[in-house]
């Protein structure tokens, strides 16, 4: 596709923004909550159910939602004096939002300081994604981090919908999906293809109150943590998401939560990739509150390969 005019990419942006407000934002972030509203099966241990969808524009089930929702199941069998530390999870199979979703917890261990979980998710009898999470009871402690880095704020940031917008491989009906609602208020920065850099980063918050539990904020931040990481590795090959030919999907992910976060406020995200090869990507993020102190850390490997287009 042609590199789009100035004149086109603002009537874009225009059609974009107009289409974002069709949609009430506490409509979109209070559907992300009730993602955590697992139904407990009656008479069972440990296991939960989330109801099917009626109608999905996906094409498989997000990597952030499955994550989010098998930490907190995990968290609901765990003595709430301990919280979630570390996740490590694998995702085996593509889920259908359309067909409802099976979480069996298995509790793995239960100590004075620290606790563990397995949670397997299936889907029609299939295992598609299984998950190993830890919890700690707050302990004082050395503390040290890495400084976050000299970043743009926010406010100097390009908008998702401008991003979006400008972006001449994005097509009038996935433009149309994407420039809906979002849970979050993004914006990001992203060099040019031309400067083969490795690095970019994306400001987050929740478009629309969610309350004070803290494990839903968890939630929130660990359904984030899969939204742009894996475009880190194809940055440096001038690549991204909407590249013809491209297929890319998550295949592992881990997490480690360092310090209370509220999603309500502007946290930013700190991607970077340091190797790939063999069709897949190693994806590093650094999570950062505003006022710089780091609350979270991530790593994903995902599948990268390109078809060349006739």
């Amino acid at each position: 596709m042609n590199k789009l005019t100035p004149d086109a990419i603002q009537a874009r942006i225009d059609r974009a923004r107009a289409i974002n407000a069709s949609v009430d934002v506490g409509d979109v972030v209070g559907a992300v909550a009730r993602l955590f509203d697992l139904d407990a099966v009656p008479g069972v241990e440990d296991e939960f159910t989330f109801p099917a969808l009626a109608t999905t524009a996906r094409d498989r089930i997000f990597g952030g939602q499955v994550i989010a929702q098998a930490m907190v199941a995990a968290a609901r069998t765990v003595d709430p004096d301990k919280r979630v530390h570390s996740l490590h999870a694998y995702f085996l199979r593509g889920g259908d939002e359309t067909k409802p979703l099976h979480f069996r917890v298995h509790r793995d261990f239960d100590g004075r300081s620290f606790a563990n979980r397995r949670v397997v998710v299936r889907q029609d009898g299939k295992v598609i994604f299984n998950l190993t999470a830890s919890f700690q009871k707050p302990t004082p402690g050395f503390a040290h981090q890495v400084a976050m880095p000299d970043l743009l704020p926010p406010e100097e940031c390009q908008d998702f919908l401008e991003t979006i917008a400008a972006d001449p491989n994005v097509s009038e009906d996935s433009f149309n999906h994407m420039a809906r609602r979002r849970p979050f208020e993004l914006r990001n920065y992203r060099p040019p293809a031309a400067a083969k850099a490795t690095q970019h980063y994306q400001w987050f918050r929740a478009a629309a109150p969610i309350g004070d539990d803290p494990l839903v904020h968890q939630g929130f931040l660990a359904f984030a943590s899969d939204m742009g990481l894996l475009s880190s590795a194809m940055l440096p090959h001038g690549l991204n998401w909407s590249t013809p030919g491209l297929f890319s999907t998550s295949l592992d992910h881990a997490m480690w939560f360092h310090d209370d976060v509220r999603v309500d406020e502007w946290f930013v995200y700190v991607m970077d990739s340091d190797w790939s090869g063999g069709s897949r990507g190693i994806n590093r993020g650094s999570i950062y509150r505003r006022d710089g102190t780091l609350i979270a850390s991530a790593v994903q490997e995902g599948l990268l390969r390109l078809v060349p287009q006739g």
